[in-house]
């Protein structure tokens, strides 16, 4: 009797623990990790992008990884749950919209769909659900509001693995010179005049960075899910932050796997749009197509060449029935056409 195949085993390198570890979904209710009898379901939320521009090659392989990854936990045979957010307020689209001359929502809106584009053309599934920050203000501010979230952390910079008294602002974001301390990081931002906000029991105003994916992710998937992704620039502060203030909300949220894809680098440096050394996921879709209507005409002329080394072979093939019939070598027919080029001269 044929023995059993086994089923595939997914490994992942597992950025809270810095280790490789056999991949199970855990169950709604239950911390533990646990391999059901039956084919699992799988919460999966990755960090998505600031819609104020069009998306860089950067991007693609944080999305394409991720694509992958949910690619084989489908084949695998799981229920996946992927939420991928958009961080449809900030900063950047401000002022992009200001200089454009448009709404916050209207330019998040159609970067939003033009990254949509790219997205189908790199030819990645889309995600379950794609929430935008600007939906999930009401869940934000219920974060906010819970007992204990503004007590201190004191597993606070074991994602990252930094010292807190070497602690800086991070790579994503400038030094804010109104911070006790550098780890300090914004639940809610006041309202600046001429910019969006939100009614809050602080006054209006709009959701810092790092509470807006610890909000969308509880609400989409629960305080204990799967795994949780992005780049690994968001390691920290944005992550780091994210576990702390999901936490002290409520002590029983986990990810079970925390992942990060590495960069794409440029002239040794990350690609980025904050250093301008970046080029964009059209761009390179612009170049591949320059490159195939190249190849094709290449194609075409090898073609002809082909044909007509074709009928050279042919012409070959005549002559040498030809010789052959005239009982003549290669050579002797060579001679002959000498004799008469020469006879031919003498006679003008």
């Amino acid at each position: 009797m044929a023995e059993k195949a086994t089923p595939p085993r997914l490994v992942l390198f597992n950025s809270m623990t810095k280790k490789k570890q056999p991949f199970q979904p855990v169950v709604e209710g239950r911390k533990e990790p646990f391999k059901p009898l039956v084919e699992g379901k799988v919460s999966m939320f990755v960090c998505g992008i600031t819609p104020y521009d069009l998306s860089h090659v950067g991007h693609a392989r944080a999305y394409v990884a991720f694509d992958v990854l949910y690619r084989y936990l489908k084949f695998l045979g799981n229920e996946v749950e992927y939420v991928r957010n958009f961080t449809d307020i900030d900063n950047k689209i401000i002022k992009r919209a200001n200089e454009a001359g448009e709404t916050v929502e209207s330019l998040s809106s159609r970067f939003i769909n033009e990254f949509s584009l790219d997205m189908d053309e790199l030819q990645c599934l889309p995600p379950t659900r794609e929430p935008r920050v600007t939906e999930h203000i009401e869940h934000v501010i219920e974060l906010i509001t819970k007992k204990g979230m503004f007590t201190s952390f004191p597993e606070y910079l074991q994602l990252s693995g930094r010292i807190l008294d070497r602690n800086r602002a991070g790579e994503r974001v400038a030094m804010d010179t109104r911070k006790r301390n550098p780890a300090d990081f914004a639940l809610w931002k006041s309202a600046k005049e001429g910019e969006p906000f939100w009614e809050s029991p602080w006054g209006p105003g709009r959701p810092g960075w790092h509470i807006e994916c610890s909000a969308m992710s509880a609400h989409c998937l629960g305080h204990v899910f799967d795994i949780h992704g992005g780049g690994k620039d968001l390691i920290f502060p944005h992550h780091e932050n994210e576990v702390a203030q999901s936490r002290a909300a409520y002590p029983e949220s986990e990810v079970k796997c925390w992942m990060h894809n590495g960069f794409v680098n440029k002239d040794d440096q990350k690609m980025s749009k904050s250093e301008n050394n970046f080029f964009t996921i059209r761009d390179v879709w612009n170049d591949l197509k320059t490159t195939k209507v190249l190849d094709e005409s290449f194609m075409k002329l090898l073609r002809t060449i082909n044909s007509d080394l074709d009928d050279l072979k042919v012409l070959k093939q005549l002559k040498g029935k030809t010789l052959k019939r005239a009982c003549l070598s290669e050579e002797q027919l060579q001679e002959q056409i000498e004799e008469r080029t020469a006879a031919r001269k003498q006679a003008v």
